[in-house]
């Protein structure tokens, strides 16, 4: 009995400081999944808690140990309560931002929201250039409800007299099917590698098209599709949790991957929705998951140039799609430091060695990559290297900090007023095309 209860108190004490840390990392993009009701959950088992450890029996002959643990199970409402408070404060900042610097640096972010409420107030003051869209926003809902809350959100942008929403989605086919249901869920585009180049085109196209028509029926304009990742040479990685890009990549032939990337972006384009090759420097030689880790690449650019990059540039250079660039650190070029914020790798190689002057955004900034570091350097450094637009999409709320981030820079004069004037140049011409 006496073991059952020193167990229970170990217990008690380990389960309070998780706990207590929950509560001071509430705003921590791994800890989506506790907002709402699983704050309320945290609060309640910890009033439970408390009030458990102070009616048991023999309290009146409590140690100071006793009355250190009722103090610990006090922590956890008031740390939420604390970071929930600095969320606030930072919110309240950001909005209290100068029109103009507002405007000037919204037009870099693109982010992933979870309500109406919650985004609508940002797209309408121009804090934002685009929305990103997933299962999430369809969850529980119809095709037309979500169209309805586009079409909105575009009327709202066009009577505030800013530029039109760009409205993104993951839809590649295969596992990243985010919008299906309601959209139709395809094969992967990997399913047309085995068949002969005239059939794989024919096919490629066909879905790019109906992509394309589906996502535009809704008010979508921007499919971060296809995935020119070579597919990796070992067939399971133990460290890919997420990317699971041997499921995803075409080929692991450079040549079949460009032809059939670049029908699908030409069935796509022609529905009129853009689409966005992914993710450069590529993935497919890596083996730690940028989602949670740091990532290298190790192969010298002569190697990489002959294989990995060959469909970055074909198709590139053949159709009018965006380049999302990944967490990966090419070592060969700037050791370290992920691509998406490397000038040595958007500016040097990207716009000057391949005279890329289309449309560059990052991965996802939440990432465990990026934003598991500072990720107020990596936005700063990635303006300043020439990316166009900032993707914040898990966690939309980020969108609070790493904007004070830049706001933050603009104010001390840390961003490159050149790059963020050929930068806007590009996407009012982008704008234009679209």
């Amino acid at each position: 009995m006496q073991l059952i209860k020193r167990v229970g108190i170990a217990l008690a004490w380990i389960v309070g400081l998780v706990f207590v840390l929950a509560g001071v990392n509430n705003n921590d993009p791994y800890l989506v999944p506790l907002r709402g009701i699983g704050n309320l959950l945290l609060v309640i088992a910890s009033v439970a808690v408390v009030l458990l450890l102070l009616r048991r029996a023999g309290w009146r002959r409590r140690t100071w140990a006793d009355g250190l643990l009722v103090i610990l199970w006090c922590l956890p409402p008031l740390a939420m309560l604390a970071a929930h408070g600095v969320f606030e404060v930072r919110k309240h900042r950001v909005l209290r931002t100068e029109p103009v610097l507002a405007r000037s640096l919204g037009q870099h972010f693109v982010i992933g929201y979870r309500s109406f409420d919650e985004v609508a107030p940002l797209v309408e003051k121009g804090f934002v250039a685009g929305i990103y869209v997933t299962r999430r926003n369809v969850a529980g809902r119809t095709a037309e409800a979500l169209k309805a809350e586009i079409a909105t959100l575009q009327a709202r942008r066009r009577a505030a007299r800013l530029p039109p929403l760009m409205v993104a989605t993951d839809q590649e086919g295969g596992i990243v099917s985010h919008l299906a249901p309601p959209l139709t869920r395809l094969p992967a585009l990997a399913s047309l590698a085995e068949l002969a180049p005239d059939e794989q085109k024919a096919k490629a196209e066909e879905f790019g098209r109906t992509h394309g028509r589906e996502l535009a029926s809704l008010g979508i304009n921007l499919n971060f599709a296809p995935v020119l990742d070579l597919r990796p040479v070992a067939k399971h990685n133990r460290l890919d949790f997420n990317t699971l890009i041997n499921q995803r990549a075409i080929s692991d032939d450079p040549a079949k991957v460009s032809a059939i990337a670049g029908a699908y972006i030409h069935g796509l384009e022609s529905a009129g929705v853009s689409a966005t090759v992914k993710h450069f420097p590529g993935l497919g030689r890596v083996h730690a998951d940028t989602h949670h880790f740091n990532a290298d690449l190790d192969t010298p650019v002569g190697e990489l140039a002959a294989t990995d990059w060959r469909p970055f540039r074909d198709v590139l250079s053949s159709t009018g799609a965006h380049l999302m660039v990944g967490h990966v650190a090419v070592s060969a070029l700037d050791p370290g430091r992920p691509a998406s914020h490397s000038k040595a790798v958007i500016d040097g190689l990207i716009r000057k060695s391949w005279n890329y002057q289309g449309i560059v955004i990052t991965d996802d900034l939440v990432m465990g990559a990026i934003y598991q570091h500072d990720v107020c350097t990596a936005v700063v450094e990635a303006l300043n290297a020439g990316v166009d637009l900032l993707l914040v999409a898990y966690d939309g709320l980020q969108f609070y900090r790493l904007f004070a981030c830049a706001a933050d820079a603009a104010a001390r004069g840390g961003l490159d007023t050149a790059m963020l004037h050929d930068s806007e140049t590009r996407l009012r011409r982008a704008t234009l095309v679209d």
